[in-house]
């Protein structure tokens, strides 16, 4: 039978073990403020995290959508970040890993992956999903705007059937008033040309 003290050493070191295998796992927390975005077209995302680390870790933004995987930009946590090509002039990175995108298409629309990586090597993953939609007013207003020029369009053909037809009752009475006269003319004479015949 083995001694209680020897017993103990060994939980001892088990119970040390799992201490530091904890504390390594637990090295990296990301707290993502919210796992999905939603932003217009030309708008922009800010994908916001808090990292807690040991060191300085780096950080690495990654985009997944049908197409493939993209890197968008990579950098020593409150240092200069290395922007992909096609990221530049639309990303802004932020001190504390967060991550601001602008001009957004709805290609941009997908899986966005950050990486935390301390210096010993350990890291740790999280994402965040950004749909990027189409912005209805605009469809409203091109509607309203043809309703209205349609409308107006409408107003002016009915102004000029209604002037054409006013134009076309002042010809027709004038034209009426011209011939009167005319017919009066021709109608006595003939009565003038019998009653003289009679006597």
């Amino acid at each position: 039978m083995r001694p209680a003290w020897i017993c103990l050493a060994q939980n001892s070191q088990i119970l040390y073990l799992i201490f530091c295998l904890y504390h390594y796992t637990q090295a990296i927390t990301i707290q993502v403020e919210r796992n999905t975005i939603s932003a217009p077209v030309q708008g922009s995302a800010l994908f916001s995290v808090d990292i807690t680390c040991n060191g300085t870790p780096t950080i690495k933004w990654m985009f997944t959508s049908a197409s493939g995987q993209q890197s968008i930009a990579v950098w020593m946590l409150s240092g200069a970040a290395n922007v992909t090509q096609m990221y530049e002039g639309r990303v802004e990175t932020h001190p504390n890993g967060s991550l601001t995108i602008s001009d957004l298409h709805l290609q941009d629309s997908g899986y966005y992956t950050i990486t935390v990586t301390e210096s010993s090597g350990n890291s740790k993953d999280s994402f965040v999903v950004l749909s990027v939609t189409e912005v209805l007013y605009e469809d409203i207003q091109y509607i309203a705007v043809s309703v209205i020029v349609l409308g107006m369009l409408a107003a002016f053909l009915m102004l000029c059937m209604w002037l054409l037809n006013k134009l076309y009752n002042f010809i027709k009475v004038w034209r009426k008033q011209r011939c009167l006269p005319e017919h009066t003319e021709t109608e006595l004479q003939p009565l003038g040309r019998k009653q003289t015949m009679r006597s």
